[in-house]
């Protein structure tokens, strides 16, 4: 149902850090009427008068107290860019395109790639975060950069077999709390993938060795 008289800005709040929010995010955000997104998010604007309309499991009922605030300014919150994995996408089928606003973000991949020091243009993008991922690994085989969003642990299993499956030629690189005081990155080998504790903050990246020879 389209809604043409809601104003709803999405706005991608970065990887974590927020110094890397851009100035557009931040603007949209102190003009909000009401802020709508994960706690986490939420709770990183303590100072902000704005209502709050927190989402959980129940994505659902969130949208449907969106619908019942006519004519005020909706702001909503997503982690990293709207257009990875995000709230973004529910929000839009329910209220349509032309209801909606979108502010892109940093992501966590282009963050995790500049960790790496290098480019992501031919990367494959997998979501791990809700468990195994419908891919096979041996439809991985001689990509030249691969890129989990991972921090799930019934994906263990198939990162396992993703590293198998590509072998020495690639540089394993784990990127944990991207821009956050805690965050580490360090390249590992398939045998530390199989026991490391991964953080719910969590993206890998195998890169072909050629690629940065």
């Amino acid at each position: 149902m389209a809604i043409s008289k809601h104003r709803i800005t999405i706005v991608g709040c970065g990887p974590g850090g927020l110094d890397y929010m851009t100035p557009a995010a931040q603007s949209a955000i102190t003009q909000a009427d009401v802020l709508v997104g994960a706690n986490r998010l939420l709770e990183s604007f303590p100072e902000n008068p704005a209502k709050r309309i927190p989402v959980g499991a129940n994505v659902d009922a969130a949208l449907d107290e969106m619908e019942s605030l006519r004519g005020q300014k909706l702001t909503v919150l997503v982690t990293g860019d709207p257009g990875l994995c995000s709230l973004a996408k529910p929000v839009v089928a329910r209220f349509g395109r032309t209801a909606c606003r979108i502010i892109p973000g940093i992501s966590s991949i282009q963050t995790a790639f500049a960790r790496a020091g290098t480019d992501w243009l031919d990367a494959r993008i997998i979501n791990a975060h809700g468990g195994n991922p419908m891919v096979s690994p041996a439809t991985l085989a001689g990509i030249p950069k691969l890129a989990v969003l991972a921090g799930h642990p019934k994906c263990r299993r198939w990162l396992n077999e993703v590293a198998s499956t590509l072998g020495s030629r690639y540089r394993i690189v784990v990127c944990e709390n991207l821009t956050l005081p805690d965050e580490r990155v360090r390249t590992i080998s398939p045998a530390t993938l199989k026991t490391f504790k991964m953080p719910s903050r969590c993206v890998i990246l195998w890169i072909d060795k050629k690629e940065q020879s």
